[in-house]
């Protein structure tokens, strides 16, 4: 090699080269010291050629060691962003209707099957909180959703599930209702330690309900029972019925099937013992209108048949403009021809007044709609203003 090369490499390494330590004496490359209980992450850098760091002949500082691992350094990992939030009641009803819906959006979307894609948030409504007074006497409508539809629109969830019957016949502007999972039993159950069916309670016994519903076509048909205010959730119902609050009670059959409690039902009361609540027994999600992500998970889970028999049945309750002080009953369903069958009903609490009605036609949107408000304002013109007026 020619001496220049040399000379040239030489200057380029010493460019390369660190700058000496202002040391009097270059110091030996700094050790790890740590005690064994401090942690490696922890550990500092001590100058093997002083006393102390910070030496005015030394320009060390204390610095922690960086510890990496033996092929890369592992970065934190970022947490996930759930896909879709779930907003939902935090009763043990309402949270399994909230895990089907999300084990249904599971199956239907890959995407959405991953950890953590989708979360269940837990929102306490008005008829949560107040237990100790009657449906009726808080007053409103929307008791068990106003607080839920308030977090959807505000973004703070994506998605809201809701029981049907307690939706009102209106949605909030900017909300949509695209999806009814398939429809459950809407029968109720008959719960009681002591006797079979209703029909075998002695005179005097007692009933806990929250609903007029059910309180008005207990006293039409026995009107020596008493049916007095029982709220709560399911499993609280149960336990005041075995600790003797009341001789009997009635659930839905749909609920009790859904927490996997069916064998809880001493007896199930056909539709002609008791019709059902509007709407009883469907699931109901609600999205934000402009929301087409949303829209597009939810309509691939919309039961058809459950959608035109919920929106026949919200029809004939709106014409009636029902509220908790109206006791209002009302099922549609598919009969064996394929056609659409409903019947309607409107009640004064105490079981005294009771107008009844029943229509057909195909089972499509336009005939089941127009069969509801038919149904309602029949009944309301059968009961005159002056009945409305005494439930106010």
């Amino acid at each position: 090699i020619h001496p220049s090369a040399l000379s040239i490499t030489a200057q380029n390494s010493a460019l390369l080269l660190p700058r000496p330590s202002p040391c009097i004496s270059r110091p030996p490359r700094p050790t790890l010291s740590h005690p064994p209980s401090q942690p490696p992450e922890m550990a500092t850098l001590r100058c093997t050629n002083h006393t102390l760091l910070g030496s005015p002949t030394c320009l060390a500082r204390p610095r922690r060691a960086v510890v990496r691992a033996a092929v890369a350094v592992q970065a934190e990992a970022e947490p996930k962003v759930s896909l879709i939030r779930i907003g939902t009641r935090g009763s043990p009803l309402a949270l399994a209707q909230a895990r089907q819906t999300r084990d249904e959006l599971k199956a239907a979307h890959t995407e959405l099957a991953e950890d953590g894609a989708i979360e269940i948030i837990i929102i306490k409504t008005t008829g949560d909180m107040i237990l100790d007074k009657p449906l009726a006497d808080i007053g409103g409508k929307g008791l068990f959703t106003k607080e839920i539809d308030d977090a959807l629109l505000q973004g703070s969830i994506d998605i809201a599930v809701h029981s049907m019957k307690d939706v009102p016949t209106y949605l909030p502007e900017g909300m949509i209702l695209p999806c009814n999972l398939p429809r459950e039993d809407v029968r109720d159950a008959f719960i009681c330690l002591t006797a079979k069916t209703l029909g075998e309670l002695p005179a005097g016994s007692v009933i806990g309900s929250a609903s007029l519903r059910r309180q008005s076509q207990i006293l039409y048909k026995y009107p020596s029972l008493k049916v007095v205010n029982f709220r709560g959730n399911v499993q609280t119902r149960l336990r005041k019925l075995k600790e003797g609050d009341v001789h009997a009670t009635l659930l839905a059959l749909a609920g009790l099937k859904r927490l996997g409690m069916p064998e809880t039902a001493t007896s199930v009361l056909s539709v002609d013992e008791m019709l059902p609540a509007v709407a009883q027994g469907a699931i109901g999600i609600t999205c934000r209108s402009n929301d087409d992500k949303m829209m597009e998970y939810l309509s691939s889970l919309n039961h058809e048949d459950t959608r035109l028999a919920v929106a026949c049945e919200r029809e004939f309750l709106s014409v009636l403009d029902g509220n908790c002080r109206t006791p209002i009953a009302a099922y549609a369903y598919r009969d064996k021809d394929g056609n659409c069958s409903f019947r309607g009903l409107l009640a004064s609490p105490d079981g005294s007044i009771v107008y009844e009605t029943s229509r057909s036609g195909t089972y499509s949107l336009d005939d089941m709609v127009a069969i509801g408000q038919d149904a309602g304002h029949e009944l309301k013109s059968k009961a005159g203003p002056g009945f409305f007026d005494g439930l106010q």
